[in-house]
């Protein structure tokens, strides 16, 4: 796959560390939400650092793709891309990847549980927007594991997706600070959670759970004892240095 220059058309800050990048690609091709993009950074003396960014934008929008970036704190490209990137600017770009972590066509018809933590929610969220450009109506549910308020991605849009639509559920767990008078979940997403949301679908879902290491193994685990078979879950994880 060849590595191609996009021009950045738009930076919108999506929480207090995490912005959406648009990037205008001159070898754009359609991507199945889930997928990826790699972007390489080369420094004045030659030196490389690449990372891998999920999609959030749906594959029906041509000729561009939106990554939402989070700031890793000691990262060696987050923080120029949260930071540093200005709207005109070039950036190296090469995709789309990722062919297990995807929802095809296919499967278009099947009930959806997403779990995200974190900026995990991105690929998700391209899953839902798709969902939403594409007129399908299969039953979904997000349950969205963030540590305050204001680390909540996409939240405005989120909040009116499960307004719009009586046949998606939007399940914020807050592990830190929930905002007052919250009466949902506060805590790390567990069986007892996921059970119930199980509950609520009239067949078995395909899941896609995308996050840090340990909520991903843990939300998996959970789904394989709640009874989903293997095939249906699929987990997506990062975590460590290369992340950033």
């Amino acid at each position: 796959m060849q590595w191609q220059m996009g021009e950045v058309t738009s930076v919108r800050r999506e929480t207090h560390r995490a912005k959406t990048i648009t990037i205008r690609l001159p070898a754009w091709q359609a991507h199945l939400p889930g997928q990826h993009y790699d972007i390489r950074l080369t420094a004045e003396d030659g030196y490389q650092a690449q990372r891998s960014y999920s999609v959030a934008s749906p594959p029906a929008r041509q000729g561009s793709i939106d990554l939402t970036v989070d700031h890793i704190a000691d990262g060696e490209v987050s923080p120029y891309l949260v930071e540093g990137v200005t709207v005109g600017d070039s950036l190296e770009v090469r995709g789309p990847i990722g062919g297990y972590f995807v929802w095809t066509p296919a499967e278009h018809r099947r009930p959806l549980l997403l779990v995200g933590g974190g900026s995990g929610v991105v690929p998700l969220m391209a899953m839902l927007r798709h969902r939403k450009t594409a007129g399908l109506a299969n039953p979904a549910q997000l349950v969205f594991s963030v540590r305050t308020p204001a680390d909540v991605l996409y939240a405005q849009e989120l909040e009116g997706l499960a307004r719009e639509d009586p046949r998606f559920g939007l399940h914020l767990t807050f592990t830190r600070k929930a905002p007052e008078g919250w009466t949902g979940y506060q805590r790390r997403i567990d069986e007892p959670m996921l059970r119930q949301l199980l509950d609520t679908f009239p067949q078995p879902p395909l899941s896609f759970v995308c996050g840090p290491t340990l909520l991903v193994e843990a939300a998996a685990n959970a789904l394989l004892n709640a009874g989903l078979p293997p095939e249906t879950i699929r987990t997506e994880h990062f975590g460590g240095a290369s992340s950033g």
